[in-house]
């Protein structure tokens, strides 16, 4: 597995600054976590997408696919744009 995976975890110092400057962003460590598990989640597919799957339409086809769903999962997390009971406000 390459380390390349795990650069999208540095998308996580966004959030963590904007802690710093301002009071309207209020995330937890359980935040961070879940949070950095769909990261590394989709970065993974998506390396595995890359490496494995020789025709350039499926490609972009399933890497599709997982970027829509790390994107609803994501937006149900934040605000909870279905009513589960994982919604965030």
């Amino acid at each position: 597995m390459s380390r390349r995976i795990f650069y999208p975890l540095l998308l996580l110092l966004i959030p963590l600054i904007g802690m710093a400057i301002t009071d309207e962003i209020n995330w937890s460590l359980f935040d961070f976590i879940i949070m950095g598990f769909l990261l590394i989640s989709l970065s993974i597919g998506i390396n595995f997408a890359s490496n494995h799957i020789k025709n350039i339409k499926n490609r972009i086809l399933y890497i599709g696919i997982l970027v829509l769903i790390f994107m609803l999962i994501w937006a149900e997390l934040a605000v909870g744009i279905f009513g589960t009971p994982f919604a965030g406000n």
